[in-house]
């Protein structure tokens, strides 16, 4: 008797728990069975399986936007031949893993109910604008949302993807430590960067930098903890002058015991870089202080190579910075005003006391 019990009491009591019975856990948000009472996971697959092709059209080229924008990431998919009634299919979005970083799980939908995850929480939404459409809108993009997407369609056992492409318009620029050349490893690396608004430029930003004309002699960090420089002419200081010009890599280097200057990359900006006029050359304080009178606050390095790059800010006067250095941006190069190649001059990190140079701020729109 004690037996019949427990028996009836294991088939019983699986029907008395809402919520787990026939919902399978995917990726941490449940899904309910399809409406017509099938398992999603047994008909469904059958059907499309006899015939019938799922598609998922994605663009082939990549994307690109800006820090703080909106983007929307294109996805449609569609059945070859056209079924007649819709069908209930779910919807994953996640970020591919890039230069050693985990991949990210970003959206999982069915039907009205979704999930968002991690920092894309509040930011990402489907567009749904049309039938099949399936499109990913992210809202305020980082520095970090930039990378290969997955768009991935489930139709029982069927499924299908395609990838999206996103990149941020941005500019690469090297950084040395106030200390000197090569005093960086790579975390601190890291941490410079986010400092001056930037990130840890990857190489195929790099890559594409030089294919612009970037020519830098030292060494620096790129996203994957390897140490690469970029030669436009080559000479005798960089590698000798016999070698052909292009991206010269170090390899992969311990991140921790290495230690070489850093390649950062900076996106447009939403806001305004500006020289301030004063009726008189600063301190850094007095540079900080002039600038939160003006309702601004004191420019960072990152800011004011994409000003220089995406707003054409050209100015000969030298002015601090948030990291102490002095610099100033040439658009077109002119007689008194340094070399004669369109860039950033720096003059290092001068004494904070000094009162040689004005001050570049910043204000958001």
């Amino acid at each position: 008797m004690g037996l019949m019990l427990l028996v009836l009491l294991l088939l019983v009591l699986p029907l008395l728990l809402p919520g787990t019975y026939g919902l399978p856990f995917y990726n941490g948000f449940y899904y309910a069975n399809s409406s017509n009472g099938q398992n999603a996971g047994n008909g469904h697959g059958k059907d499309l399986l006899n015939g019938v092709k799922l598609v998922v059209e994605t663009p082939e080229e990549t994307l690109f936007t800006y820090q703080g924008a909106s983007v929307i990431l294109p996805c449609r998919y569609h059945y070859e031949p056209a079924l007649v009634s819709p069908r209930r299919v779910r919807i994953k979005w996640w970020k591919l893993s890039e230069n050693g970083a985990p991949e990210k799980d970003v959206l999982v939908a069915i039907g009205l109910r979704h999930r968002t995850f991690g920092d894309y929480q509040g930011r990402v939404h489907l567009r749904r604008d049309k039938e099949h459409d399936v499109s990913l809108e992210i809202q305020d993009l980082r520095l970090e949302d930039y990378g290969r997407y997955r768009c991935e369609v489930i139709d029982g056992l069927e499924d299908e993807s395609g990838l999206v492409e996103l990149e941020l318009r941005g500019v690469v620029f090297p950084y040395q430590s106030p200390q000197g050349r090569y005093q960086l490893n790579f975390h601190e690396g890291q941490q410079v960067c986010a400092e001056q608004g930037a990130v840890v430029a990857s190489f195929e930003q790099l890559f594409r930098a030089w294919e612009e004309g970037l020519d830098w002699c030292n060494a620096g960090w790129l996203q994957d903890a390897t140490v690469q420089y970029p030669i436009m002419l080559p000479r005798q200081p960089c590698g000798g002058p016999g070698l052909a010009p292009g991206v010269r890599s170090y390899g992969a280097r311990h991140r921790r015991l290495h230690r070489y200057d850093v390649f950062c990359f900076a996106t447009a900006l939403k806001g305004r870089v500006y020289y301030l006029e004063h009726p008189e050359k600063l301190t850094l304080t007095e540079a900080r202080e002039a600038c939160q009178e003006d309702g601004a606050v004191i420019a960072k390095v990152g800011q004011l190579f994409a000003a220089w790059r995406f707003q054409g800010l050209d100015r000969c006067d030298a002015g601090w910075l948030a990291d102490g250095s002095a610099r100033y941006p040439v658009v077109h190069p002119h007689p008194n005003c340094g070399p004669p190649e369109p860039g950033v001059r720096s003059f290092g990190f001068p004494d904070p006391q000094s009162r040689l140079y004005g001050v570049y701020c910043y204000r958001q729109h």
